[in-house]
């Protein structure tokens, strides 16, 4: 399941490809037509900086905006940078495996199961992008 924090992520992602003609955008526009509490949305925000998804400007006419384009930006890369780990368990995860205590991987049907469910999801979240989810005219 997905968490607020990682909802809240893709929410402002999208509002932001949307407008991405206007200009950086700033904090509090965000907050307000979103419905993300400001605090907490300045928290995300500084983490995609961080993480090179999104740039900022200061000053008259500042705010954030993409800094990669929409299209570029797989919600699988999101939830793995604000959640972690798409996988249901610890020991089918890609990127953050962790052997599961008292279990042995090579036989229990409910790790290979996960697997599965694990390779369906990333078929899904690998090819969706922020552009998907926006507003935005689809190329041909």
């Amino acid at each position: 399941m997905l968490n607020k924090k990682t909802q809240y992520a893709i929410k402002a992602l999208i509002y932001l490809a949307e407008k991405k003609e206007d200009g950086p955008i700033l904090i509090a526009d965000i907050s307000k037509k979103k419905k993300i509490p400001l605090k907490f949305l300045e928290n995300i925000l500084l983490e995609l900086r961080k993480e090179g998804i999104l740039e900022s400007k200061k000053g008259k006419g500042g705010g954030y905006y993409l800094n990669v384009p929409a299209s570029k930006i797989p919600l699988a890369d999101i939830i793995r940078k604000i959640d972690g780990p798409i996988s249901m368990l610890p020991c089918t995860s890609l990127y953050f495996y962790e052997r599961c205590k008292n279990c042995d991987e090579k036989n229990c049907g409910l790790h290979d199961i996960m697997i599965e469910v694990r390779d369906a999801n990333l078929k899904i979240l690998e090819n969706k992008t922020i552009a998907d989810l926006a507003n935005l005219p689809k190329k041909k």
